[in-house]
């Protein structure tokens, strides 16, 4: 839940270096929260995030990663996820990623899932994020971001998350290979520097295959269109 931003979100730990005595590594640490929104859309509304804190090195950092989905006046947490990540870099532009992963929302299995992947800008500075997440449910995901500065301050955000079941999880109405794409586009005003960033913009999720029936047999509604407000931080 992923940006040119990388570099921006170094600068702020940058910003937050500890003084380590001459010759060790310098430690680096900081907090980016991507999306903090309310999701209003035809059917429950909802409140969203999707945050990254780490600590560490230029060699290796420590991330925790959370996500989560909570459904605003029935309460519960329609998503819920958190993420232990070692991070380390492979090339100029990318790091490799490993580590654990918890999904954990109400009234659902909990699941747990090793997870390798690779983090980093591509050519043109798309941000991208690859991991597959490994157990009995595996799964790929995928989030791709670009960043389009209209001024100084005004920024146009597209953002593409792509999630592939590997396996059968009915528990999660997930089936294997029936995808599910969310796709947004958030228009952002840098109101602090870049630590403070307001936003509005638009959410479309819909899920495909057999993942769409399983949706469908359950009840649930597939192909959700969202207005979104929220604010984007980082420090």
């Amino acid at each position: 839940m992923s940006k040119t931003r990388n570099a921006a979100f170094a600068a702020a730990g940058a910003a937050a270096l500890w003084s380590a005595p001459a010759g060790a590594e310098q430690l680096i640490y900081g907090f980016q929260a991507e999306q903090l929104e309310y999701r209003k859309s035809d059917g429950a509304d909802t409140f969203v995030w999707d945050f990254d804190a780490l600590i560490g090195n230029d060699e290796l950092k420590l991330v925790w990663r959370s996500e989560g989905e909570r459904i605003q006046g029935a309460g519960g947490f329609e998503a819920l996820e958190n993420q232990l990540r070692l991070q380390f870099p492979v090339s100029t532009f990318f790091d490799a990623v490993a580590g654990v992963q918890a999904s954990m929302p109400d009234g659902l299995p909990d699941r747990y899932n090793a997870v390798l992947g690779l983090k980093g800008l591509a050519p043109q500075w798309f941000e991208i994020d690859a991991d597959l997440y490994l157990s009995d449910n595996s799964f790929f995901r995928f989030e791709g971001e670009y960043e389009a500065a209209l001024t100084n301050r005004l920024i146009l955000t597209p953002n593409l998350e792509l999630t592939v079941p590997l396996q059968d999880d009915p528990a999660y109405d997930q089936a294997a290979g029936g995808a599910t794409v969310e796709a947004g586009l958030r228009l952002s005003y840098d109101l602090i520097d870049r630590a403070v960033s307001p936003y509005i913009g638009v959410n479309y999720e819909e899920s495909f295959g057999g993942t769409a029936g399983l949706l469908r047999a359950s009840g649930e509604e597939n192909g959700v269109f969202s207005v979104v407000f929220g604010t984007r931080l980082m420090f």
